[in-house]
């Protein structure tokens, strides 16, 4: 029989959670993210990079919630802005509040229960809010069985939600940052405030509390393509935490999704750096008339081009930017395809580097 276990309020004991197992392996950690919060830095635009990593986010972390969308499809809607099918249509609210929380983060600095409840309501497009009804049990889809009862009475769900703000904002003096985004991803979990999002809602909470504790400049480091290869471990981890105390797997697998991730994410980054270098070589070698850096960047901000993007980034007449891409296609930077009554410009080469994990 499942057994309701009151959620303790943060923080939880030290010793629990700074063993020397962790220890090492948040140094580990700390280190690759170091390394891609400065590779990040180096990038000649950040904007490409921010669309580039949005995006797959917001499909991986879709994809824990069994939201299924393709790559070629979120593109290919944020293009035309024809946006069918509701499981597009969610990882493309997700990306928009990806977007929202960085842009609140820079304007206030720390993160308040309503903004919260907008980025939830952002995701799932409804307004409930925060739970008011007793009765929401999490439970194995498998089997049926009740895994999990968070706390019911809307009261305590406030106070609990008060006290992860307080750890969520406050800069830590004693618990290592890493450490506490993986209690504070917990916690949030547990609490479980809203009817449906609070998985998706609390991993765009990890990103922003890296980006509080400066330990990232903008939104690039995204958990879900790790808890998506791991996704049994994350629930069974989460659990443990859960029915008795145990935090060092939960919060090693934490810190090894900040390590794998991170050095996927460099890897990623370079492959893209790469790719922009021999881009504009190839264009200034094959088209030096039509050359310009702000085109050539625009290709990597907006994969799936259009004229009008051509248009409104280098301020050109229709027929210019019609001739522009037609040029690139020729020399095999882009490929065209309609789409609908539109004609697409696809920056394959980078689309290929953006799916691979």
């Amino acid at each position: 029989m499942h057994h309701i276990k009151n959620l303790d309020k943060l923080p939880p004991k030290r010793e629990n959670v700074e063993t020397l197992e962790i220890l090492r392996q948040l140094s580990k950690s700390s280190k690759s993210l170091g390394e891609l919060k400065g590779i990040a830095q180096i990038m000649p635009n950040q904007e490409m990079l921010i669309n580039a990593v949005v995006l797959q986010e917001a499909k991986d972390s879709s994809e824990i919630e069994n939201i299924i969308t393709t790559q070629d499809e979120l593109y290919e809607a944020l293009a035309t802005k024809s946006i069918d099918g509701s499981q597009v249509k969610e990882v493309i609210n997700y990306r928009r509040a990806i977007f929202l929380g960085h842009d609140l983060l820079k304007k206030q600095g720390y993160l308040r229960l309503k903004d919260i409840e907008f980025l939830q309501k952002t995701i799932v497009e409804n307004n409930a809010g925060v739970r008011s009804m007793a009765g929401t049990v999490l439970r194995n889809d498998k089997t049926g069985e009740v895994v999990y009862t968070p706390p019911q009475e809307k009261e305590q769900i406030l106070d609990l939600l008060s006290n992860f703000l307080d750890h969520f904002n406050l800069k830590q003096e004693d618990t290592p940052p890493l450490i506490n985004l993986a209690i504070l991803h917990y916690q949030f979990e547990s609490i479980h405030p809203f009817y449906d999002g609070n998985g998706r809602t609390g991993r765009i909470l990890n990103i922003l509390y890296l980006i509080i504790n400066d330990l990232l400049d903008i939104p690039i480091l995204y958990l879900s393509s790790y808890i998506n290869d791991n996704k049994s471990d994350y629930y069974r981890l989460l659990n443990k935490v859960n029915k008795s105390d145990e935090w060092e797997e939960y919060i090693l697998y934490m810190l090894k999704a900040i390590e794998e991730t991170s050095k996927r994410t460099i890897d990623k980054i370079n492959s893209i750096n790469n790719l922009l270098v021999d881009t504009i070589e190839l264009v200034q070698s094959k088209e030096p008339k039509i050359y310009r850096k702000e085109l050539v960047e625009l290709l990597f901000e907006q994969p799936y081009s259009k004229i009008e993007h051509v248009v409104q980034t280098l301020n050109v007449e229709r027929k210019a930017a019609s001739r522009y891409l037609s040029s690139l296609e020729q020399i095999g930077v882009v490929a065209s395809e309609k789409i609908g009554r539109e004609t697409i410009y696809i920056n394959r080469k980078l689309i290929k580097i953006l799916k691979e994990h």
